[in-house]
């Protein structure tokens, strides 16, 4: 869990973490230099709770550097992400863990909803396809990013690029090359939080960041990355509708 001036949700966040059916977890949170009392909030669960363990960098550092900071401690076979300020259901864990074992899967998703900032539900819930390999990822990401689990003990662990937006989309391409399938799991256990505020609103430029993703990291060519981007605009404002 990345933090950065998170204090308003991050209880909640927390405590959605504590209300899993499935307790045997480790909660890594990494404060990237936050100027509220993101921190000190933090540090009030980590002495209550042994499962929640925290870290703080110096220096601003960005979501992917706070992300892999997590991903280098983390100790459990599956990695799981949540953002500071997006709720689990409680039987989040579970039904998914159980999922990908039945699945054999090593790479899993899950459909989510959206709530605005008092919790309250906003429009339909993401439905998502039972399983996406690499070219279909390309075309537009319906992963959500608070849904993703990963098995480090057959991948290894894998990191984020130092990119300031769709660093989580980079990844999941990055998994797609090694594991061919990602699987995914059409129930609600989780809720992305709205906010007007939000780093992944501006549209506009979190397209720019996927182009050069698209680019320099996927290496592209001119005309698939043409295709591939206007794909993924169409894709997110049928979803932004939904």
């Amino acid at each position: 869990m990345p933090s950065y001036n998170s204090s308003k949700f991050i209880s909640e966040t927390i405590q959605s973490v504590q209300a899993q059916t499935f307790s045997d977890w480790e909660l890594i949170i990494v404060d990237d230099c936050s100027e509220d009392q993101s921190y000190e909030i933090i540090e009030s669960y980590t002495k209550e709770d042994d499962r929640v363990k925290s870290f703080r960098f110096q220096q601003r550092s960005g979501p992917a550097t706070t992300r892999n900071k997590s991903i280098e401690e983390a100790k459990g076979r599956y990695i799981a992400f949540l953002d500071s300020d997006d709720l689990w259901l409680p039987d989040k864990l579970e039904e998914q863990i159980n999922f990908m074992k039945s699945m054999k899967s090593v790479f899993s998703f899950t459909a989510y909803e959206k709530i605005d900032e008092q919790g309250i539900r906003i429009g339909n819930a993401f439905e998502i396809p039972p399983t996406l390999n690499y070219q279909q990822l390309l075309t537009g990401c319906v992963i959500g990013c608070l849904t993703v689990m990963y098995d480090q003990e057959f991948l290894g662990k894998l990191y984020m690029p130092s990119i300031l937006k769709g660093q989580d989309y980079a990844m999941w391409l990055k998994i797609l090359k090694k594991t061919k399938v990602a699987h995914g799991l059409n129930e609600v256990l989780a809720q992305y939080r709205i906010r007007p505020d939000s780093i992944s609103r501006n549209k506009y430029i979190k397209l720019k960041y996927i182009w050069k993703m698209y680019r320099e990291i996927e290496e592209l060519s001119f005309l698939k990355s043409l295709y591939c981007i206007t794909c993924h605009a169409y894709g997110g404002y049928k979803r932004s509708k939904a």
